[in-house]
């Protein structure tokens, strides 16, 4: 079998398995409008591998171009996000006679070798899928949240210990000098993350680990959301506006702090990373804590090497976020998203993927224990606008050198 026949088979089974908890109802429902419903995702993941692979043979709805495109304005009409909700119809399971119908097109098409660029935008619609794969459980998770009775995704045989001490702090120093940064090598990745280039940068220090659950708690309870010295003005609008107290999925009862997670509600657990805070959030804690949040170049000369090393993680959903190093939440950076020099916009409607978003977005790094297994990199450019927080976004403090 091909390899790509093999690869293409593994991501495609992954989705329909982070979707099999969900009953039809839970699958139909969508929280708010920046989330999607869960039968979004798994009709707009084979949209894509429809419209711009299969593109040339018949639909298997005609309706479904129009119903599953997200913002691919060069493919025609879309129907509005915010109501993806409201799609009551095609059923769950005539969305999963479509993602059957079309991966039965794909296997045919991939038992024989591609020319480059049709293989190349075969990987892209699987880099896209697993993207796809986080969404619908941070999406899930919220929907849950939303719920009276927080109800869990999937149970844990057994609650997470908290009795360890938080892992010892300590500082990478990030030299100053011209440095590379950007995706080199012959594997995948997005547009975004090319051309490789020199920055220059004039050195400083990063923290080891994420800002953990215990030491936000600390500014939590220190009044940090109530002190506007710490926040940008448009952040303590923001938090105004949304009276928020705390991170989002926390909650003060008599017998302590929770935070509610896809297991359900559990007791928050101090070193675990903080996690579902916006950037506002995350630069007023940097403030708070006499440090800053690094550039997403600082952040890339600091943890490419790190980041090589980091063992895939081969859990379909890891219970537990302890310890220290990369890959346990998306972490926020000072860095506005924004093109690379050099970079170049892709021909046709795929050029629509990354590059008409680099306006009013904030860069992350990193991946999260969400992430499939392999697919974040050291160049990997998440972004976000400044109020996002359903994500698993957290922070990682940087000071001068």
């Amino acid at each position: 079998m091909p390899e790509l026949l093999q690869r293409f088979d593994a991501v495609r089974q992954r989705t329909l398995r982070l979707a099999e908890p969900l009953s039809a109802e839970d699958a139909c429902v969508q929280s708010m409008p920046d989330a999607s419903p869960a039968k979004w995702h798994l009709a707009h993941t084979t949209w894509f591998f429809e419209t711009f692979v299969l593109g040339q043979e018949p639909p298997f709805d005609p309706q479904f171009r129009v119903l599953f495109n997200s913002y691919y304005q060069q493919v025609g009409e879309r129907h509005p996000r915010p109501q993806r909700g409201l799609l009551t119809r095609p059923s769950l399971a005539r969305v999963r006679d479509y993602r059957a119908a079309v991966d039965e097109r794909m296997r045919a098409l991939l038992a024989h070798e591609l020319p480059p660029p049709l293989a190349e935008l075969v990987e892209l619609g699987l880099q896209h899928e697993q993207q796809h794969q986080e969404l619908l459980l941070t999406d899930i998770k919220h929907l849950l949240f939303c719920h009276p009775l927080w109800p869990a995704y999937q149970l844990l045989a057994a609650s997470p210990a908290n009795a360890a001490p938080e892992p010892a702090l300590t500082w990478l120093q990030v030299a100053p000098g011209l440095h590379a940064i950007g995706h080199a090598g012959d594997g995948f990745a997005f547009d975004n993350e090319r051309p490789r280039h020199q920055v220059f940068l004039q050195g400083c220090e990063i923290a080891s680990q994420p800002v953990s659950n215990a030491e936000f708690l600390r500014f939590v309870e220190s009044g940090g959301y109530a002190q506007p010295q710490w926040w940008l003005a448009e952040g303590w609008d923001w938090r105004c506006a949304q009276q928020l107290e705390h991170p989002w999925y926390w909650r003060q009862t008599e017998a302590g702090w929770q935070e509610f997670s896809l297991h359900g509600a559990l007791p928050l657990h101090g070193n675990r990373p903080v996690a579902h805070v916006s950037y506002y959030e995350a630069d007023a804690y940097a403030r708070w804590a006499g440090a800053r949040l690094p550039t997403e170049a600082e952040w890339e000369v600091a943890w490419a090497d790190a980041l090589a090393r980091l063992p895939a993680r081969e859990a379909l959903l890891p219970a537990v976020l302890t310890g220290d190093g990369l890959g346990q939440v998306w972490e926020w950076t000072q860095s506005s998203y924004a093109p690379y020099p050099g970079f170049r916009v892709a021909d046709g409607a795929v050029g629509e993927y990354n590059g008409k978003f680099m306006v009013n977005q904030y860069v992350l790094r990193g991946g999260s224990c969400l992430t499939p297994p392999g697919h974040a990199r050291a160049s990997y450019r998440n972004f976000f606008p400044a109020s996002a927080r359903w994500q698993m976004t957290g922070l990682r403090l940087a000071r001068d050198g």
